[in-house]
């Protein structure tokens, strides 16, 4: 119903004028509206001349029954606007071209209405009828629009999600995955990095990520999500990766080519579980590829680091917890500076001659293993795969329970020259 009521009789007065109004009012459109200023034609040319018609006609028709029914005509503006987001417009052209219409009813509709003896009065509602009539068909245009805006996002959603979960797999053949990257418009993108993230909005992530990135959910309803970032190593990506974020625990596998994603997922996976359990620091992002010893140690069979660092540093388990304890901390150090007595001494702030004792006591332990590159290796890993326990501050005195070194080792240690 319009919302000014009008006579009528108003109608028999405006009906002439509705010939060739439709035809100037499609003229005016193409003359003032750069979208459309060109033959309109097919499907949506059809339509929109349809629409002038029927959208006068109609006006018209309520004047003379508010309660006559519009014969299908709302279907034909949300119609109209669902094929301006298809066509990839905004509805400002669609909605000005209805502005057209209204101006150029009104012009002729005055006229008619005073020729018909009618009121100002009545023609001021008038022009309240028709402004009130084309807002009412531009929500209609508005609902289609926002309409097929919703059905082409879920539809953009779920062809991102099919993407993710086809790049987290390893037994798809690339052509498959390529021809539905090319869909989601990864036209250019030929490398591929794995995100794994506790944030569990796989849309939202998505879309903070931006530039193309495609997310879906690990375990529904709350995550964790992965997401896949095409050309990672694009300037600027690893800052705007981190500030997506937003605080929430993640990790990045490696860039890979688009075929071998999933490598770069399971290293991601790991990545982040170390994450979780603490052995990689969780900000700003955790990047698999700068953590690589750690992963080989904790990223696979969790019992493998352990039964190394059992098998490795057994011999040290006939010692005091305390003793034990600083024997391992002077491995560590002697491994990693191997024959640098001060140096080794100036890390665990000893005194060197505490450095060859300790070593003395090492060797009783260990005998020709240390002089062995195999046996040193594994027993770096092993320091590194096992966190050391405190030491107990009752045990301080640097005391090996397995006996005192033999006469040949103290003379060795009270000789032994720093290197030079």
């Amino acid at each position: 119903m319009l919302d000014a009521p009008l006579p009528p009789v108003l109608a028999d007065a405006l009906r002439p004028s509705l010939a060739g109004l439709a035809d100037q009012t499609i003229a005016a459109i193409g003359r003032e509206l750069p979208d459309y200023a060109r033959p309109l034609e097919g499907p949506f040319g059809r339509a929109l001349n349809r629409g002038v018609h029927r959208a006068l006609e109609r006006f018209v028709d309520r004047i003379e029954d508010p309660e006559a029914s519009d014969g299908g005509t709302r279907e034909l503006y949300v119609a109209l606007g669902a094929g301006e987001h298809r066509a990839g417009r905004s509805l400002d052209s669609l909605l000005g071209a209805y502005r057209i219409g209204a101006r150029l009813a009104w012009e002729r509709f005055v006229a008619a209405g005073e020729a018909g003896g009618h009121d100002p009065q009545t023609l001021y509602r008038l022009a309240g009828a028709i402004f009130a009539y084309i807002d009412a068909i531009s929500a209609e245009s508005v609902e289609g629009w926002s309409a097929e805006q919703a059905a082409a996002e879920s539809e953009r959603r779920r062809r991102a999600r099919a993407l993710a979960r086809l790049l987290a797999r390893d037994d798809v053949a690339l052509e498959e995955v390529a021809d539905l990257a090319r869909l989601e418009g990864w036209r250019e993108a030929t490398c591929v990095a794995a995100l794994v993230t506790s944030e569990p909005d796989a849309d939202r992530l998505a879309s903070r990520l931006g530039a193309g990135a495609v997310a879906v959910a690990i375990a529904e309803p709350a995550g964790p999500a992965m997401a896949f970032l095409p050309d990672p190593d694009a300037p600027g990506r690893r800052a705007q990766v981190e500030a997506a974020l937003r605080g929430a625990r993640a990790a990045l596998g490696p860039t890979v080519a688009l075929g071998r994603s999933s490598h770069s997922l399971v290293r991601a996976h790991a990545a982040f579980a170390l994450v979780v359990a603490g052995r990689l620091p969780a900000a700003p992002l955790a990047v698999a590829d700068e953590h690589l010893p750690t992963l080989l140690l904790h990223g696979g069979d969790p019992a493998l680091a352990h039964d190394l660092a059992v098998r490795a540093l057994g011999p040290l388990d006939t010692l005091r917890p305390g003793a034990r304890e600083r024997l391992r901390g002077t491995l560590r150090a002697w491994l990693d500076h191997p024959g640098q007595v001060q140096r080794v001494a100036s890390e665990l702030h000893v005194h060197p001659q505490t450095v060859r004792y300790r070593m003395a006591q090492l060797r009783d332990v260990f005998g020709e293993r240390l002089d062995d590159a195999e046996a040193r290796f594994e027993l770096a890993l092993a320091l590194r795969a096992v966190p050391a326990a405190p030491a107990d501050d009752a045990d301080a005195v640097d005391q090996p329970r397995v006996g005192a070194p033999s006469r040949a080792r103290r003379q060795a240690i009270s000789t032994t020259a720093e290197p030079t």
